[in-house]
């Protein structure tokens, strides 16, 4: 065969090769199998908890995480939702809670007031006040399973009696040191930060640098310092010092600083939510990071010693509180000071008892009605509750304008404040069961002093950014699949001061980390909540 004819053979070959690959590639290829999750949430108003505007998009989630936010067309899952004309947003984040003793009963681990709001995600031990030790707490509240996620704080005051009692007087330099060592052990059990209450015995005996110095060892691992600042009316400084002190405590042991529960409290501070966001907004542009959470009431509750008794005289425990009571001269100061206290809290007609385990008949009166009933002074009934007992109250001393100027202010986040208690028990405070719907009800679709959007996102990726949580409080793939569906047209609080005990409605389904936890607005048995620790996300 001559050179021409084997190219010629080779070259037809070589087509006839092309060809034929030609021709398979042509072919159609076999189906793709359509995607298959655990969950898919269809047609629902996707806000994504950024302050975005919804999107109408599908869900899914595969396991613990949302796998997709998008059109999800012909995938599959075990169990579909049609979200048509519902919301579906991140699972709500509450930055401050009294809710630990409760959730490690198992009574009250399901956490039924909670989820019927949407909230996914908890922190506890606020105020300085709570468990010190961290591990063993966090033992405790797995003991019984969790109906929602939990996040420890060091709490700055339970440190400080532990190494100084209720001492009224200044640390010295190996007590701040003992007590960093204890706020550095809870940090390395996986706390989210240190948490203050200056305005509380034994916080209160604390100077400022106590603050700043303590707060370092919390920042040496990321944390962030949340404070019930020193004073929210004119007790002790005043309410604009406060705030500059926590400011300061951000500047000097550089970590996050949160006004919590962020108010002006009495007749005397009525209007100065104007001077303290400007100290925020400052300090912001400064570069500080100072932010702020709050709860959507006009009415704050603590308990009647707090509220009345004068700090000094708590010093060293009950005991020796009893002690000077009983001392005629020491008594008589006690009592001018107590009603100085009164006056500040705008009159015995707006203190309500809440929890009055001595006298629960007087659970939901006010002092100047039990002042009536037992026609003495609002204030010697006061004195004779505090000898006997510690009365909760609710304290009704905050103007509607301030609560609405800090709502607006994108630093602000969402927080109940509450605590967990059986139902029907005492008469707590309505923003146990109703924080999260009344601010959706009242002030985004009744008030519209914020817009949905931003209500959202004070409650799910602003606490998430804050507090440093990886995958939360969004939606999106890769995150954890904390979520909340609801019905705006149905969500709203329907507890009361009066009726507290009333769970929230418009949550038609709630997921924790995957799991349904409320379904077709049932809460179901499933206990998803774990205890989230900051060093291992």
């Amino acid at each position: 065969m001559n050179r021409r004819l084997v190219g010629l053979v080779a070259i037809v070959t070589a087509c006839g090769c092309a060809a034929a690959l030609l021709a398979q590639s042509a072919q159609p290829a076999p189906p793709a199998q359509p995607a298959r999750y655990d969950v898919i949430i269809r047609h629902g108003r996707v806000l994504d908890g950024t302050g975005n505007p919804w999107i109408l998009a599908d869900v899914a989630i595969a396991g613990d995480r949302i796998a997709v936010v998008g059109v999800l067309g012909a995938a599959t899952a075990a169990r579909e939702i049609d979200a048509t004309g519902l919301y579906v947003a991140p699972g709500f984040i509450d930055t401050h809670t009294h809710a630990g003793p409760g959730m490690a009963t198992a009574a009250l681990a399901p956490a039924e007031p909670l989820l019927r709001q949407g909230i996914t995600t908890i922190f506890i031990n606020p105020d300085g006040g709570g468990a010190i030790d961290i591990a063993a707490q966090r033992a405790a509240l797995l003991k019984n399973g969790l109906g929602v996620n939990v996040g420890q704080m060091v709490p700055h005051g339970s440190a400080r009696e532990r190494v100084m009692g209720m001492a009224d007087r200044h640390a010295e330099p190996h007590e701040l040191e003992r007590m960093r060592e204890l706020v550095r052990a809870g940090m390395r059990e996986g706390a989210w930060g240190l948490s203050a209450g200056p305005f509380y015995v034994p916080g209160t005996y604390a100077e400022p640098r106590e603050y700043v110095e303590v707060a370092r060892a919390a920042a040496e691992f990321g944390g962030v310092f949340q404070s019930h600042i020193r004073d929210e009316s004119d007790y002790a400084g005043g309410v604009l010092a406060s705030v500059d002190e926590l400011i300061t405590v951000a500047r000097e042991a550089k970590l996050p600083a949160i006004v919590t529960h962020i108010k002006v409290l009495g007749p005397g501070v009525w209007g100065f939510s104007t001077p303290m966001i400007r100290r925020v907004e400052q300090a912001r542009a400064e570069g500080l990071e100072v932010w702020a959470d709050q709860y959507p009431y006009e009415a704050s509750a603590t308990g009647l010693v707090a509220a009345l008794m004068p700090a000094w005289a708590q010093a060293g425990g009950r005991a020796e509180l009893r002690k000077r009571l009983a001392d005629p001269a020491t008594r008589a100061k006690i009592r001018a000071e107590m009603a100085e206290n009164l006056r500040r809290r705008a009159g015995a007609d707006r203190i309500q008892f809440r929890r009055v385990v001595e006298d629960p008949s007087i659970e939901g009166k006010t002092l100047a009605r039990v002042a009536r009933d037992r026609n003495a002074d609002p204030v010697d009934v006061a004195i004779a509750l505090i000898e006997t007992g510690s009365p909760a109250i609710v304290s009704f001393g905050m103007l509607e304008e301030d609560v609405r100027a800090f709502m607006k202010q994108p630093w602000t986040m969402t927080a109940s404040d509450g605590d967990l208690v059986p139902r029907g028990e005492g008469v707590p405070h309505p923003r146990v069961y109703g924080t999260f719907a009344r601010k959706i009800r009242h002030y985004v679709v009744d008030e519209q002093v914020v817009r949905l959007e931003d209500a959202i996102r004070s409650m799910t990726s602003l606490p998430a950014q804050v507090f440093r949580m990886k995958d939360r409080g969004v939606l999106r793939a890769g995150a954890w699949a904390d979520i909340a569906v609801f019905d705006l047209a149905r969500v709203r609080d329907t507890a009361t001061y009066d009726k507290p005990h009333q769970l929230a409605e418009g949550m038609i389904h709630v997921f924790v980390d995957g799991k349904a936890a409320v379904a077709d607005g049932v809460v179901t048995p499933e206990r998803a909540g774990r205890v989230l620790r900051r060093d291992r996300q």
